[in-house]
């Protein structure tokens, strides 16, 4: 499903935080957004997924005003993972994977087979069926974060958005959950702190920078040394990287 952003602004009380953003999300594309803190990236995505009602400009999912969507409606259409998402001690993992089937239930209805067929695969596909019974609170940080993504996935939306997903993972939960992500198959729009991140699993890439968009497009064409010494202060050598090939860019501070 298309994500397009026309003209975005935000204003909180009278500070411009974000202003006449312009960007799009195709369908099965992946889309990294990019900046330093305080350029408003996660002030962007609430505006995506409803938590924030933009001040100007229009969101459209499907080609409809996102913000004008019934609820359910737009739940259906797009998932979100965020960098704090509270959930409820009493939890297991399996019955917070479950929530995202919710859009898709009645309030008082149960999980259906359909449902619960869906919920397996979601678990299978981030490798935490052993802690469907496990509480979600006694979960490391790298569980709890496949557990939240399986919940995404289990809602079957089109649109997933992430903000900083890889937040407080170790380098290995990091990569296998970019690397799901990756193979999602929906459109993603995700924040990004890490370059390196962004290079290798982003088709393109947007920058934010004091709350406007500077650069968006393919990934190469964006990540230019030029550009990453200007918008965030470090040298930055961008080249394959020599393990995999990938886009891959290594940074140093500015001398």
């Amino acid at each position: 499903m298309k994500l397009v952003l026309h003209g975005v602004g935000v204003r909180i009380d009278t500070t411009p935080i974000v202003s006449g953003i312009d960007l799009q999300v195709e369908p099965g594309e992946v889309v990294a957004l990019l900046g330093p803190n305080g350029s408003g990236k996660s002030t962007l995505l609430r505006t995506v997924y409803r938590a924030l009602r933009p001040s100007a400009g229009v969101v459209l999912l499907g080609g409809d005003d996102t913000w004008r969507l019934p609820g359910r409606e737009a739940a259906k259409r797009r998932a979100v993972l965020t960098q704090q998402q509270a959930v409820s001690a009493e939890f297991t993992a399996r019955e917070v994977v479950t929530m995202g089937r919710n859009p898709h239930r009645g309030p008082l209805s149960r999980a259906s087979a359909a449902d619960r067929k869906i919920v397996n695969t979601a678990m299978d596909r981030l490798d935490i069926t052993w802690a469907g019974d496990r509480l979600f609170a006694t979960l490391s940080g790298g569980e709890r974060q496949r557990v939240l993504l399986a919940r995404a996935l289990a809602q079957q939306a089109p649109l997933v958005i992430l903000d900083e997903p890889t937040n407080h993972l170790d380098v290995r939960a990091q990569l296998d959950l970019l690397h799901v992500v990756r193979g999602l198959g929906v459109s993603v729009l995700a924040a990004l702190h890490d370059l390196d991140h962004a290079a290798a699993n982003a088709d393109r890439i947007a920058v934010l920078h004091h709350g406007r968009l500077v650069a968006a497009g393919p990934t190469l064409d964006v990540l230019r040394p030029d550009l990453i010494e200007q918008v965030f202060g470090v040298r930055a050598h961008v080249g394959p990287h020599p393990l995999d090939g990938r886009p891959h860019v290594a940074v140093a501070r500015s001398c």
